[in-house]
């Protein structure tokens, strides 16, 4: 007995030490450009991640100090492998001034020697040409967050950071603390959290790099274990805050129909009708709230001026930019050799609607009755938006990774460990994306994903 708990306690410290090495050295002294040191390190920590996830030993609460200590690793760094932060910065200290952020371009105001903020050129030279030429598209609860960091560090790019990767760590303390409580309710282990909390793609992309989709997450279980509690009202302006922080949680508005209606498409004629007109009642409602609440967040920010620099620089993502795609590099291949061009622009209209149409099928034409389920459907939906897309940074993936929580499916694991082969793109001083580094990290990932629906036990959701 003492002999194997010392050597549960040598295994977990070597896991632990290991990974504080790679966090140490991803946070601190590593440049994005070395990314055979990136990808050597990294598969040196997720090694570690899997063998802390398959110590049965591990109780519950040492995981999730475990996930505590390797995010305040990070807390005195600068993120090196992303720079989206100085735009963060710049939005938080606009809006402290009483300029609508919404409504600038930083190359104008830096150009016309006009910027009313600390640091303006550090932070316009490092937030990039492609930022800076462009609107801010971040929603207002994100917006809050940047302004915070401004409240407490106005005159520093370090504190400001410092203060951006606090919100963030707390909004996944948050996560852990509801996500497991809704894994309760669903009789659901409570240690599935870990592949979450103690990935290492999760640590290092939104901790590390300072992307907000953990704050995003945290609403968004929030609002799921409300709505499963019958707190729908309060769920829809949870849901809403979600939304106002990254918009992706709005293709999830559709799936909800079943939850509210308990409808089947094979029992429709055995249900009582009066009962589902009571269900799209109670879910038109929600629809509103949550739409309502989303008006009021964006309300002090509107006018015609925003609402067209929303729309262009949103539209940019579907019709414009491009980045370690999937079905998209596909589709532009074939279109290269039936037309001779890029033809983003059309496949980027066709996109959204292929998507709504897959989402609409998943609402209504898939048993989503149960809790579970609905989840399912949620990670399905999105899966193939991300499938689609003709832009997918890393981080977009932790909104998937946190879904599979609750489900059956693990490919998102695989995708967190070979969506990093994306970084390959900046090996060298300019962008250049290699593509068959791309095919490498798609092929690896689908063939997980096809196994485990041919082959891997098919246990459906309770």
């Amino acid at each position: 007995m003492i002999a194997s708990l010392v050597k549960y306690h040598k295994i977990t410290g070597l896991f632990v030490l290991l990974s504080v090495f790679v966090y140490y050295y991803i946070g601190y002294p590593l440049e994005r450009t070395n990314t055979t040191l990136l990808l050597s390190l990294y598969s040196i920590v997720f090694a570690c991640f899997l063998g802390l996830l398959r110590i049965e030993k591990l109780s519950f609460l040492g995981l999730a100090g475990i996930a505590v200590f390797f995010r305040l690793i990070f807390i005195g760094s600068i993120p090196n492998l992303s720079q989206d932060f100085y735009r963060f910065i710049w939005d938080g200290r606009m809006l402290l001034e009483g300029w609508n952020p919404y409504l600038y371009l930083p190359k104008d105001l830096i150009a016309s020697d006009s910027a009313p903020i600390a640091q303006a050129h550090e932070l316009f030279n490092g937030m990039g040409e492609l930022s800076a030429s462009h609107y801010t598209n971040y929603p207002p609860i994100n917006q809050l967050c940047f302004a915070i960091a401004g409240i407490f560090a106005g005159k520093s790019i370090l504190g400001s950071v410092i203060v951006l990767r606090v919100i963030i760590i707390l909004a996944d303390i948050g996560t852990l603390y509801v996500g497991t409580k809704l894994l309760q309710r669903l009789n659901l282990p409570v240690k599935s959290i870990g592949s979450y909390m103690l990935n290492p793609f999760i640590i290092i992309e939104l901790t590390g790099n300072l992307h907000f989709e953990g704050v995003m997450i945290f609403f968004l279980v929030w609002s799921l274990y409300w709505l499963h509690k019958g707190w729908w009202k309060l769920a829809a302006i949870l849901l809403a805050f979600s939304v106002s922080v990254k918009l992706i949680p709005l293709l999830f508005l559709p799936l909800f129909f079943q939850w509210f209606t308990k409808y089947k498409v094979s029992a429709f004629y055995k249900k009582n009708f009066k009962f589902i007109i009571k269900g799209v009642f109670n879910l038109s409602i929600f629809y509103l709230i949550v739409i309502g609440t989303i008006f009021l967040l964006f309300l002090p920010f509107i006018s015609f001026q925003f609402i067209e620099n929303y729309q262009q620089t949103v539209g940019l993502w579907f019709q414009n930019f491009e980045f370690n795609a999937s079905f998209y590099y596909i589709a532009r291949w074939i279109g290269y050799q039936v037309v001779g061009w890029n033809t983003i622009a059309t496949i980027g209209k066709i996109t959204p609607i292929i998507v709504l149409l897959l989402v609409l099928t998943l609402s209504f034409f898939r048993d989503n009755t149960n809790f579970q389920k609905t989840i399912t459907a949620m990670l399905l939906g999105l899966s193939f938006y991300f499938f689609a897309t003709t832009t997918m940074h890393p981080w977009y993936l932790a909104t998937l990774l946190f879904l599979s929580v609750y489900t059956k499916y693990r490919f998102t694991v695989v995708w967190s460990f070979t969506i990093m082969l994306s970084y390959t793109a900046y090996s060298k001083d300019s962008y250049q994306e290699n593509l068959i580094f791309v095919a490498l990290e798609y092929i690896l990932m689908y063939g997980y994903l096809i196994y485990e629906v041919l082959f891997k036990t098919t246990a459906k959701e309770t």
